[in-house]
């Protein structure tokens, strides 16, 4: 059984379902309409011109460029995840790069290696979805993470130098920051995970069903994705806010200045 294919006029159609969001953003003057048409014209060319890389991609099944494109997706990545979390690129994106960069790779390995063991085991079909699902999973953990932990040590910047002058040491102190953006960051996923199956069914499962494959087998696979993601996102954001302590702050224990964009 194969999928059912969706023609241009079809999915044109579905287009124009985008009419009810951007009449409600209209009605109440919120200036999202721009927003939005930007967003979906850019999802709509850089999907095409990926499914159209993805194409060839999949044909030349070559180590290189397959990791060549992974680390694409990691800097992509990164750039959006300092630019949305309001930190300077310039000062974070090496350790932010290395924190995700080590996150990802370490579970896409475990995950090909022990779970799916592909045929070459770099092969596209298998690596650059899997690292897609668990890259974009991390970068909105990550950017939670990171603005929620600097916007509470600047909201209480009183206290948390109070905590320095009484001893302290900076891992010590900002400690109730970072379990405050971890939590932030990581209760979606937890959520998400003890409702699955009743509340929702996930979209790489029902993607695998629609393409004609077995339920159960769909299911396994969306069992060890979401465990995979959990751990991307947890490891990754933990691993970033440890690299940005450590860049954030000048030998006073005090926040640069110039560390936000």
């Amino acid at each position: 059984m194969s999928a059912i294919d969706i023609s241009i006029e079809q999915l044109a159609i579905l287009y124009l379902l985008l009419l009810i969001p951007i009449s409600i953003f209209l009605f109440y003057r919120m200036a999202l309409v721009k927003k939005t048409g930007v967003a979906v014209a850019r999802m709509s060319v850089q999907l095409s011109l990926v499914g159209l890389y993805l194409k060839y991609l999949f044909e030349w099944n070559n180590f290189w460029i397959n990791c060549g494109w992974v680390l694409v997706m990691l800097v992509a990545a990164n750039l959006n995840i300092l630019k949305q979390a309001g930190l300077s690129t310039r000062t974070f994106l090496p350790g932010s790069l290395a924190a995700t960069g080590v996150a990802t790779i370490l579970v896409v390995t475990v995950f090909l290696v022990m779970a799916v063991r592909p045929e070459p085991l770099h092969d596209a079909r298998y690596l650059v979805p899997i690292a897609g699902m668990l890259l974009g999973n991390c970068l909105r953990s990550n950017i939670v993470c990171l603005e929620r932990f600097f916007a509470s040590i600047r909201e209480n910047q009183r206290e948390f130098m109070t905590y320095l002058y009484l001893g302290a040491s900076l891992q010590e102190a900002s400690q109730p920051h970072l379990h405050k953006a971890l939590r932030a960051s990581l209760a979606p996923h937890i959520s998400t995970m003890a409702t699955l199956g009743i509340v929702s069914l996930p979209g790489m499962m029902t993607g695998q069903i629609l393409g004609g494959g077995n339920p159960v087998i769909a299911i396994k696979y969306q069992l060890a994705i979401m465990v995979a993601i959990l751990v991307t996102s947890t490891l990754g954001a933990y691993l970033n806010l440890q690299a940005g302590i450590r860049i954030a702050f000048d030998d006073f224990q005090r926040l640069k200045s110039g560390i936000f964009s």
